[in-house]
Protein backbone atom coordinates (compact mmCIF):
# COMPACT_ATOMS: atom_id res chain seq x y z
CA UNK A 1 0.00 0.00 0.00
CA UNK A 2 3.23 2.41 0.89
CA UNK A 3 4.68 1.61 -2.54
CA UNK A 4 1.12 2.01 -4.29
CA UNK A 5 0.84 5.50 -2.88
CA UNK A 6 5.02 6.50 -3.56
CA UNK A 7 3.74 5.82 -7.01
CA UNK A 8 0.57 7.99 -7.19
CA UNK A 9 2.81 11.01 -5.59
CA UNK A 10 5.28 10.47 -8.06
CA UNK A 11 2.85 10.61 -11.12
CA UNK A 12 0.23 13.61 -9.61
CA UNK A 13 3.31 16.33 -8.02
CA UNK A 14 1.39 19.18 -9.33
CA UNK A 15 -1.80 17.57 -7.24
CA UNK A 16 0.49 16.47 -3.88
CA UNK A 17 2.49 20.17 -3.87
CA UNK A 18 -1.19 22.07 -4.09
CA UNK A 19 -2.25 19.56 -1.56
CA UNK A 20 0.73 20.56 0.75
CA UNK A 21 0.54 24.15 0.18
CA UNK A 22 -3.39 24.05 1.04
CA UNK A 23 -2.07 22.17 4.26
CA UNK A 24 0.00 24.41 5.06
CA UNK A 25 -1.93 27.24 4.61
CA UNK A 26 -4.86 25.74 7.12
CA UNK A 27 -2.03 24.62 9.52
CA UNK A 28 -0.99 28.64 9.65
CA UNK A 29 -4.51 29.36 10.14
CA UNK A 30 -5.28 27.21 12.81
CA UNK A 31 -2.41 28.20 14.96
CA UNK A 32 -3.01 31.93 15.05
CA UNK A 33 -6.66 31.26 15.95
CA UNK A 34 -5.96 28.42 19.14
CA UNK A 35 -7.00 29.59 22.11
CA UNK A 36 -4.31 27.91 24.26
CA UNK A 37 -0.87 29.88 24.95
CA UNK A 38 2.29 28.49 24.38
CA UNK A 39 3.54 28.61 28.25
CA UNK A 40 -0.32 28.05 29.75
CA UNK A 41 -0.87 29.44 33.39
CA UNK A 42 -0.64 25.89 35.67
CA UNK A 43 -1.60 27.37 38.46
CA UNK A 44 -5.50 27.22 40.24
CA UNK A 45 -6.94 30.59 40.20
CA UNK A 46 -5.37 32.08 43.32
CA UNK A 47 -5.85 34.82 45.71
CA UNK A 48 -3.12 36.31 47.91
CA UNK A 49 -3.61 38.08 51.77
CA UNK A 50 -0.71 39.96 52.82
CA UNK A 51 -1.21 41.23 56.42
CA UNK A 52 1.42 43.66 58.41
CA UNK A 53 1.85 43.82 62.21
CA UNK A 54 4.83 45.74 63.24
CA UNK A 55 7.23 44.26 65.77
CA UNK A 56 5.11 40.69 65.94
CA UNK A 57 7.49 37.52 66.18
CA UNK A 58 6.52 34.77 64.24
CA UNK A 59 5.35 32.59 66.79
CA UNK A 60 2.96 36.11 67.90
CA UNK A 61 2.04 36.51 64.21
CA UNK A 62 0.83 32.89 63.59
CA UNK A 63 -1.56 32.02 66.00
CA UNK A 64 -3.23 35.75 66.26
CA UNK A 65 -3.43 36.85 63.02
CA UNK A 66 -2.40 34.04 60.68
CA UNK A 67 -5.00 30.94 61.99
CA UNK A 68 -7.77 33.00 62.21
CA UNK A 69 -8.01 34.08 58.75
CA UNK A 70 -6.98 30.92 57.94
CA UNK A 71 -10.13 29.74 59.82
CA UNK A 72 -12.29 32.03 58.44
CA UNK A 73 -11.67 31.47 54.55
CA UNK A 74 -11.83 27.80 54.90
CA UNK A 75 -14.76 26.33 53.63
CA UNK A 76 -15.87 29.41 51.96
CA UNK A 77 -17.14 28.94 48.49
CA UNK A 78 -15.09 27.70 45.67
CA UNK A 79 -11.91 27.43 48.13
CA UNK A 80 -10.08 23.93 47.58
CA UNK A 81 -6.65 24.80 50.03
CA UNK A 82 -5.32 27.57 52.24
CA UNK A 83 -1.95 28.19 52.44
CA UNK A 84 0.61 30.78 54.34
CA UNK A 85 4.11 31.44 55.77
CA UNK A 86 4.70 33.42 58.88
CA UNK A 87 8.02 35.83 59.08
CA UNK A 88 8.72 38.63 61.24
CA UNK A 89 6.10 41.21 61.11
CA UNK A 90 4.06 39.74 58.26
CA UNK A 91 1.84 37.11 57.26
CA UNK A 92 1.09 36.07 53.11
CA UNK A 93 -1.93 33.70 53.21
CA UNK A 94 -2.23 32.06 49.69
CA UNK A 95 -5.84 30.98 49.19
CA UNK A 96 -6.66 28.95 45.74
CA UNK A 97 -9.88 28.02 44.28
CA UNK A 98 -11.25 25.36 42.37
CA UNK A 99 -10.21 25.48 38.76
CA UNK A 100 -12.51 28.08 36.33
CA UNK A 101 -13.49 29.34 39.48
CA UNK A 102 -13.85 33.47 38.45
CA UNK A 103 -10.65 35.21 39.71
CA UNK A 104 -13.11 38.37 40.33
CA UNK A 105 -15.66 36.58 42.33
CA UNK A 106 -13.11 34.58 44.16
CA UNK A 107 -11.73 37.87 45.44
CA UNK A 108 -15.36 39.06 46.03
CA UNK A 109 -15.51 35.84 48.37
CA UNK A 110 -12.15 36.55 50.25
CA UNK A 111 -12.74 40.67 50.44
CA UNK A 112 -16.53 39.27 52.45
CA UNK A 113 -14.53 37.34 54.77
CA UNK A 114 -11.61 39.22 55.63
CA UNK A 115 -14.22 42.24 56.97
CA UNK A 116 -15.79 39.81 59.03
CA UNK A 117 -12.50 38.65 60.73
CA UNK A 118 -10.64 41.64 60.76
CA UNK A 119 -12.43 42.90 63.80
CA UNK A 120 -10.94 40.28 65.53
CA UNK A 121 -6.68 40.96 64.69
CA UNK A 122 -5.01 42.85 67.58
CA UNK A 123 -4.86 46.20 67.27
CA UNK A 124 -1.47 46.91 66.26
CA UNK A 125 -2.19 44.41 63.46
CA UNK A 126 -2.57 46.26 59.76
CA UNK A 127 -5.67 45.79 57.49
CA UNK A 128 -5.62 42.81 55.43
CA UNK A 129 -4.74 43.30 52.01
CA UNK A 130 -4.81 41.54 48.37
CA UNK A 131 -1.97 41.18 46.48
CA UNK A 132 -2.50 42.26 42.82
CA UNK A 133 -3.60 39.69 40.11
CA UNK A 134 -1.01 37.71 39.12
CA UNK A 135 0.22 34.04 39.30
CA UNK A 136 3.04 32.00 39.40
CA UNK A 137 3.68 32.48 35.67
CA UNK A 138 3.57 36.15 35.74
CA UNK A 139 7.39 36.95 36.19
CA UNK A 140 8.57 38.08 32.77
CA UNK A 141 10.79 40.65 33.21
CA UNK A 142 14.23 42.04 35.65
CA UNK A 143 15.69 44.99 35.36
CA UNK A 144 18.69 45.76 36.43
CA UNK A 145 20.21 49.68 37.18
CA UNK A 146 23.59 50.20 37.01
CA UNK A 147 25.45 53.86 37.41
CA UNK A 148 29.43 54.82 37.76
CA UNK A 149 28.10 58.32 38.99
CA UNK A 150 25.14 57.23 40.96
CA UNK A 151 24.89 55.47 44.57
CA UNK A 152 22.89 52.37 45.16
CA UNK A 153 20.45 55.02 47.13
CA UNK A 154 19.93 57.04 44.28
CA UNK A 155 19.58 54.20 41.90
CA UNK A 156 16.93 52.77 44.53
CA UNK A 157 14.94 56.42 44.67
CA UNK A 158 14.66 56.44 41.04
CA UNK A 159 13.51 52.81 40.19
CA UNK A 160 10.82 54.01 42.83
CA UNK A 161 9.74 57.17 42.17
CA UNK A 162 10.25 57.03 38.23
CA UNK A 163 11.02 53.76 36.52
CA UNK A 164 8.24 51.61 38.48
CA UNK A 165 5.35 53.94 38.48
CA UNK A 166 5.67 54.04 34.52
CA UNK A 167 5.53 50.23 34.11
CA UNK A 168 2.47 50.07 36.03
CA UNK A 169 1.23 52.24 33.41
CA UNK A 170 2.08 49.96 30.82
CA UNK A 171 -1.55 47.56 30.12
CA UNK A 172 -1.32 43.94 31.56
CA UNK A 173 1.29 45.49 34.26
CA UNK A 174 -0.32 44.17 38.01
CA UNK A 175 2.82 44.34 40.02
CA UNK A 176 6.23 45.85 40.08
CA UNK A 177 8.62 45.06 43.16
CA UNK A 178 11.97 46.84 43.15
CA UNK A 179 14.59 45.33 45.80
CA UNK A 180 18.41 45.97 46.07
CA UNK A 181 19.66 49.36 46.74
CA UNK A 182 19.03 51.56 49.88
CA UNK A 183 15.60 53.93 50.63
CA UNK A 184 15.92 57.03 51.71
CA UNK A 185 15.43 57.97 55.90
CA UNK A 186 16.27 59.21 58.61
CA UNK A 187 18.01 57.51 61.71
CA UNK A 188 17.84 58.70 65.72
CA UNK A 189 20.86 57.42 67.95
CA UNK A 190 19.26 57.49 71.16
CA UNK A 191 21.96 57.56 74.18
CA UNK A 192 20.91 55.06 76.83
CA UNK A 193 22.36 57.14 79.28
CA UNK A 194 20.08 60.11 78.51
CA UNK A 195 17.41 58.29 78.54
CA UNK A 196 17.46 57.46 82.00
CA UNK A 197 18.94 60.69 82.73
CA UNK A 198 15.27 62.18 81.57
CA UNK A 199 13.31 59.38 82.51
CA UNK A 200 12.05 58.89 79.51
CA UNK A 201 10.89 55.69 77.05
CA UNK A 202 11.62 54.86 73.75
CA UNK A 203 7.52 54.77 73.46
CA UNK A 204 7.95 58.68 74.08
CA UNK A 205 10.37 59.33 71.61
CA UNK A 206 8.81 57.21 69.14
CA UNK A 207 5.28 59.33 69.29
CA UNK A 208 7.01 62.62 69.96
CA UNK A 209 8.55 62.22 66.36
CA UNK A 210 5.40 61.04 64.78
CA UNK A 211 3.36 63.55 66.03
CA UNK A 212 6.13 66.50 64.84
CA UNK A 213 6.30 65.02 61.49
CA UNK A 214 2.91 66.11 60.32
CA UNK A 215 1.03 69.26 59.00
CA UNK A 216 -2.05 70.71 60.06
CA UNK A 217 -4.79 72.62 58.41
CA UNK A 218 -6.70 75.38 60.49
CA UNK A 219 -9.07 76.23 57.85
CA UNK A 220 -9.43 79.72 55.59
CA UNK A 221 -9.08 83.50 56.31
CA UNK A 222 -10.74 85.64 53.88
CA UNK A 223 -9.48 89.30 53.43
CA UNK A 224 -10.23 91.31 50.33
CA UNK A 225 -13.00 89.22 48.93
CA UNK A 226 -10.37 86.40 48.65
CA UNK A 227 -9.94 83.02 50.81
CA UNK A 228 -6.57 82.09 51.78
CA UNK A 229 -5.49 78.50 52.98
CA UNK A 230 -4.36 78.96 56.58
CA UNK A 231 -1.83 76.05 57.14
CA UNK A 232 0.53 74.88 59.62
CA UNK A 233 3.82 73.13 58.31
CA UNK A 234 5.22 70.87 60.71
CA UNK A 235 6.94 68.07 58.76
CA UNK A 236 10.22 67.66 58.94
CA UNK A 237 13.40 67.79 56.16
CA UNK A 238 16.72 67.85 57.76
CA UNK A 239 18.63 66.45 60.81
CA UNK A 240 18.71 69.63 62.49
CA UNK A 241 15.22 69.98 62.33
CA UNK A 242 14.64 66.22 63.98
CA UNK A 243 16.87 67.14 66.70
CA UNK A 244 14.82 70.37 67.54
CA UNK A 245 11.27 68.20 68.09
CA UNK A 246 10.52 68.24 71.78
CA UNK A 247 9.82 64.88 73.54
CA UNK A 248 8.49 66.08 76.52
CA UNK A 249 9.23 69.02 79.41
CA UNK A 250 10.67 69.04 83.15
CA UNK A 251 9.49 72.11 84.75
CA UNK A 252 10.21 75.04 82.50
CA UNK A 253 12.61 73.24 80.19
CA UNK A 254 11.25 71.36 77.10
CA UNK A 255 13.51 68.46 76.15
CA UNK A 256 14.50 68.02 72.74
CA UNK A 257 16.20 64.78 70.71
CA UNK A 258 18.74 66.50 70.47
CA UNK A 259 19.41 66.28 74.18
CA UNK A 260 18.75 62.48 73.44
CA UNK A 261 20.87 61.47 71.08
CA UNK A 262 21.37 63.00 67.36
CA UNK A 263 19.72 62.45 63.62
CA UNK A 264 21.63 61.51 60.73
CA UNK A 265 20.43 60.10 57.19
CA UNK A 266 22.78 56.98 56.47
CA UNK A 267 23.82 56.62 53.35
CA UNK A 268 22.81 53.57 51.34
CA UNK A 269 25.92 51.13 52.77
CA UNK A 270 25.43 52.13 56.47
CA UNK A 271 21.61 51.40 56.23
CA UNK A 272 22.96 48.06 54.40
CA UNK A 273 25.38 47.39 57.51
CA UNK A 274 22.59 48.57 60.21
CA UNK A 275 20.10 46.18 58.29
CA UNK A 276 22.30 43.06 58.70
CA UNK A 277 23.49 44.06 61.97
CA UNK A 278 19.37 44.38 62.39
CA UNK A 279 18.50 40.58 60.94
CA UNK A 280 21.53 38.72 62.79
CA UNK A 281 20.22 39.84 66.35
Amino acid sequence: MIDALIRWSLRNRTAVMALAAALLAWGGYAISTVPLDVLPDLTAPTVTILVEGRGMAPTEMEPLVTVPIESALNGAPGVRRVRSATAVGIAVIWVEFNWGEDIYRARQVVTEKLNQVGSSLPPKVSQPYLAPMSSIMGEIMFIDLESDRHSPLELRTVADTVIRRRLLAVPGVSQVVPTGGGQKQYQVLLEPRRLRDYNLSLNEVEVALEQANRNSSAGFSVAGGQEYLVQGIGRVSTEDEIGQVVVANRGARPILIGDLGQAIQPSSSEFRNSRERTQSS
